[in-house]
């Protein structure tokens, strides 16, 4: 069997949407004939958690910890409240400025060194294949090329999101951006195979000049079949469900007033009406429901086991579905999206009608409105409200074509791009 040694930041007992997908990796391709090896962060090294996740990690999997974390992952850390939520993201605003500036290409830049060593030390001892490095953070990247560089190992770099400095936080000057532009092109040369988890990353990515990278495959984020049988849902409340991370949502704002503009409407909705807000979330937020009169309606849960928010997906009425606001966030589709879809249940995404993230939903059969559309959030959450009303709840719809997006499924179309990483690597 081939060995795959995994650079990635983020893996169980660490939570969040990144976990999953290096997760599935070292799940899955044992049985596409690769063996895994991780090298991540401590277990304490981020403050969001989900100790269950450590049971789904394989006996077998090659684990290798390196302590430390980020200088913004342990400031958070400190500053969280407690379990459930934490302060606004403008309290650590200005630390965030000062990594933007003086640390490149992110806070994690001194984990990734001394992550390389222990990478370079595990190849040195022999046994493995191919290097993997996923991000974000980016500068796992740049440990993987240069550790490439140092061994000669074949190396793929697989991005979860783009480039970080480029596209979701601006950089602060040009001198930032032209050095962030130089580092994300010395790992698109550097890498023999660029993953990409979006289809409209992929193609920018493909459509740069020639050769550069060699070869870019979309590996979507899929989603894992549910292990347990769902019960019914809540027969005596109608649920809206959002699961994932809260902060830097928009739209969570869109739909607090949302709700509380059908109640002005229907205060009869009050005593059916439950909206469930899944995962680490700002303060202001759950501020925000309270000073609007939505106490008992609105429930901010904080971070739960990811067992639960799938209990929840899966219960759900309706699933809401968002991405934060602006251009660079089109490359985005959110993990959960598949989650949601495999579900069956009715989803409603606030997303712009052309997002690839938009067009699996509309696929599913599921509805589309603009971000921010108040007004349109409230008439399609009193619509399906009153036709639950009436008829009760809607029954489970899973299309046929999400088959193709397990994450078993997806784990053979990475192993076959490895084997040929491998096989290069040998002639």
């Amino acid at each position: 069997m081939r060995r795959v040694l995994l650079l990635a930041y983020f893996y169980p007992p660490l939570a969040g949407g990144g976990v999953h997908r290096v997760l599935s990796f070292t799940r899955h391709l044992p049985a596409h004939g690769w063996a895994c090896t991780v090298v991540c962060a401590g277990e304490r090294d981020y403050w969001v958690s989900d100790p269950s996740l450590l049971a789904a990690v394989p006996e077998e999997t090659e684990v290798i910890r390196v302590p430390g974390g980020s200088l913004l992952s342990g400031w958070l850390k400190l500053r969280r409240d407690d379990a459930r939520g934490r302060r606004s993201a403008s309290a650590f605003g200005p630390l965030r400025g000062v990594v933007d500036w003086f640390l490149l290409p992110d806070s994690y830049a001194g984990w990734a060194s001394r992550a390389r060593a222990l990478v370079e030390a595990r190849i040195a001892r022999g046994g493995i294949d191919v290097l993997l490095s996923s991000s974000p953070p980016d500068s796992v990247h740049l440990a993987a090329r240069d550790a490439a560089r140092t061994t000669g190992e074949p190396w793929a770099a697989d991005f979860r999101d783009p480039w970080m400095g480029l596209s979701f936080r601006p950089p602060p000057t040009p001198w930032h951006a032209s050095a962030h532009r130089a580092m994300e092109a010395s790992v698109l040369d550097g890498a023999s195979l660029v993953l990409a988890a979006s289809r409209t990353h992929a193609d920018a990515l493909a459509a740069r000049a020639p050769g550069r990278p060699r070869e870019v495959v979309h590996l979507p984020n899929g989603f894992e079949p549910a292990s347990f049988i769902s019960a019914s849902g809540d027969p005596d409340h109608f649920r809206v469900v959002f699961t994932g991370a809260l902060s830097l949502m928009e739209d969570v704002g869109t739909l607090i007033d949302a709700v509380a503009r059908l109640l002005e409407r229907d205060p009869g909705a009050r005593a059916v009406l439950r909206v469930e807000l899944y995962g680490p979330y700002d303060r202001h937020w759950e501020e925000r429901a309270r000073t609007t009169g939505l106490d008992g309606v609105v429930r901010f849960t904080g971070t739960r086991p990811h067992a639960e928010a799938r209990s929840a997906q899966e219960t759900a009425d309706l699933l809401v579905l968002w991405r934060p606001h602006g251009e660079r966030f089109r490359t985005m589709v959110p993990g959960k999206t598949y989650e949601y879809l495999a579900s069956g249940r009715p989803v409603l995404a606030l997303l712009q009608a052309d997002d690839e993230a938009a067009v699996l939903v509309r696929r599913a059969g599921g509805a589309v409105i603009a971000p921010g559309s108040v007004d349109a959030l409230e008439r399609e959450i009193a619509a399906r409200l009153a036709r639950w009303r009436s008829s009760g709840r809607v029954p489970d719809a899973v299309p046929d074509w999400l088959g193709s997006y397990t994450r078993e499924h997806l784990a053979g179309a990475l192993a076959r791009a490895l084997d040929g990483l491998a096989a290069g690597a040998r002639a």
